[in-house]
């Protein structure tokens, strides 16, 4: 991690924000887009048959593996090459965990060729064939023209196939809100999921909050989960039209659950503890037209570089400003995208077209930031970010879920419920291995570093019910009559052959983003590890006597009251104040007490 990211945490930014990365990739419309590669896929080659210099004849080669495949056309095939088509389409929804996106009319160098619309006609049909043969749904994204010297006109059509995996009920990703108070995060949120949109007095948010001080002073203090869903053909499926969630989550193919955190500063424990613990896909950071970047949107900002979530930005309450206004808002998102300590290329959408090319691109490369400006109360460009959730792809491949789903079962602890007639309820995350109900684990560590033996009597996502879950899938676990004064947040339940490690000593490796002073050995800090949240004491600055901002040391720290579960190589970041920094994990074994006895459960 660049400890330039320092530079967000610890003031403001500088005028001119520092050396620019790269200039604004503004996405073009049909006839000048570049569908799926990344700012570096434009290729200049002889070859472009006279093709206009905004219309670049290449795409990036055809990769082997992902999602994403070119065809040339589809006419007529055999029944031997059909069975093979069929069978490459299902390699290629399943590296794209239950979507894929074809390219027809381009060729496996990338080059764009076109199909004229006869041809193009029987392309989509044997498309459809295959897609029936494997019991997926096709939707055409868009057509662009290829302006060749040709007396036909030639398009290229781009296909979205979607799929929900024999083991699924949807596909699901997992999006956390980010942004300064009275950005209008929970309004968005409301719009998108309500299917209405705001008054302009904040009427859309009413029903997202959890608590009667939400509701009187119009903040966020706590975590909430919204859904919005989207069936096969891409419609949005929300609460509109008087569904419930079980409705939504049984007519969708795929799922985004909003985890919208607290904008205000002093609620920052629960954002971070949001953004560590329940591992979103991406985050969106949302920034109000009229008044900028202000507040904790920078500090905010910082959280998603120094984690590592791929982020995109929406520009909210453009109703309220001058278009000027809107301009110089994006202009400043630009400066601060483009600095040293943030490496990215800013990427503005402005048409429909654009945004399926910001999804495309925003999957295959972490440096892309899409920014999109809208209203929730005139619903302008709203539609604009539903495209681009419809289409955002999954951002971990088949392969590291697979690997994932192979290792023990791991579960963490985000909240704990009591529920009449239900009993005891925990919610979290299985961060590895695959769940069922019935099954048998332990979970601690307790205070005196112990794990007791508890069984999963029924699990639910999305409030629907669910019999298997499986790796990086969020959920709620009902454990029957298991005493709750016996759990807390930040424990895991793991299977018994796990041999889980504890420890309440642990070094690590950090960076000092931001310190007013020096930090030294005997500084209390919260640290932040997973669903981890405790406080602890600096024991020891190896090689060093006291740190100041930006600087690397590896540092042992002592948790204050009981011990946790943590492994080598865990994110970590700390804060007290404004001190603030990240690392990972480094020692655990020779501080350890390795061989954590289990007992049986009181309850």
């Amino acid at each position: 991690m660049d400890s330039r990211v320092s530079e967000l945490f610890g003031g403001c930014c500088r005028p001119g924000g520092g050396p620019a990365v790269g200039g604004t990739l503004k996405a073009r419309g049909a006839g000048g887009s570049s569908s799926c590669g990344g700012p570096k896929g434009k290729k200049k080659n002889g070859r472009n048959r006279g093709s206009k210099a905004n219309n670049p004849p290449y795409l990036p080669p055809e990769a082997e593996d992902g999602n994403i495949e070119y065809k040339l056309k589809l006419v007529n095939p055999s029944q031997y090459r059909f069975e093979h088509l069929v069978t490459q389409m299902k390699w290629r929804l399943q590296e794209g965990r239950g979507e894929a996106v074809y390219q027809i009319g381009v060729e496996d160098n990338g080059l764009l060729v076109g199909l004229a619309e006869e041809e193009m006609r029987a392309s989509l049909k044997t498309l459809h064939r295959m897609a029936e043969k494997v019991g997926a749904d096709i939707t055409v994204l868009r057509e662009r023209e290829v302006d060749y010297d040709s007396d036909t006109p030639r398009k290229i059509t781009e296909v979205l196939v979607r799929k929900v995996p024999d083991n699924q009920q949807f596909l699901d990703l997992r999006v956390a809100v980010l942004g300064n108070v009275d950005s209008g995060k929970s309004t968005l949120l409301g719009v998108l999921t309500q299917g209405e949109l705001d008054n302009g007095r904040g009427r859309a948010r009413l029903n997202l909050f959890r608590h009667l001080h939400e509701i009187q002073s119009g903040r966020t203090s706590s975590i909430s989960f919204e859904i919005l869903g989207f069936n096969s053909k891409g419609e949005v499926v929300n609460y509109s039209d008087s569904r419930t969630a079980e409705e939504i989550c049984e007519s969708s193919s795929k799922m985004i659950t909003f985890i919208d955190l607290a904008g205000h500063h002093k609620y920052l424990h629960t954002t971070i503890f949001g953004l560590t613990s329940y591992c979103p896909d991406c985050a969106l950071l949302l920034v109000s037209a009229n008044t900028g970047i202000a507040g904790t949107t920078r500090e905010h900002l910082g959280l998603a570089l120094a984690l590592k979530v791929p982020f995109f930005i929406v520009v909210s309450k453009v109703d309220l400003c001058a278009k000027t206004t809107v301009e110089r808002t994006v202009r400043q998102l630009e400066r601060v995208l483009k600095q040293p300590g943030c490496h990215k290329v800013p990427m503005l959408v402005t048409s429909e077209d654009d945004a399926v090319t910001a999804a495309q691109q925003f999957a295959q490369s972490p440096n892309i930031t899409p920014i999109f400006t809208l209203s929730s109360v005139s619903g302008e460009s709203l539609d604009l970010l539903k495209v681009f959730l419809n289409i955002l792809p999954p951002l971990t491949n088949s392969k590291e879920q697979e690997e994932l789903m192979q290792q023990l079962t791991e579960f963490q602890v985000d909240e704990i419920y009591t529920v009449p007639e239900v009993g005891t309820v925990v919610g979290g995350t299985l961060s590895s291995g695959i769940c069922r109900e019935g099954d048998q684990l332990v979970v601690g560590p307790t205070d005196d570093g112990c794990f007791l033996e508890l069984r999963v009597c029924s699990i639910q996502r999305n409030r629907s019910a669910c019999r298997v879950l499986r790796a990086g899938q969020a959920a709620t676990l009902a454990l029957g009559d298991f005493d709750r004064a016996l759990l807390r947040k930040g424990m895991v339940m793991v299977s018994p052959e796990m041999n889980p490690t504890i420890c309440s000593v642990f070094e690590a490796e950090i960076v000092l983003l931001f310190h007013a002073t020096t930090f030294r050995r005997g500084f209390q800090v919260t640290v932040h590890v997973g669903n981890v949240r405790q406080t602890a004491v600096v024991e020891k600055i190896h090689a060093k006597d006291k740190l100041r901002t930006g600087e690397k040391a590896v540092v042992r720290f002592r948790f204050l009251k009981h011990p946790e579960y943590l492994k080598v190589g865990a994110k970590l970041l700390f804060r007290e104040g404004v001190t603030k920094g990240i690392g990972h994990v480094t020692d655990l074994a020779s501080l350890c007490n390795q061989h954590v006895p289990h007992q049986k459960s009181h309850s």
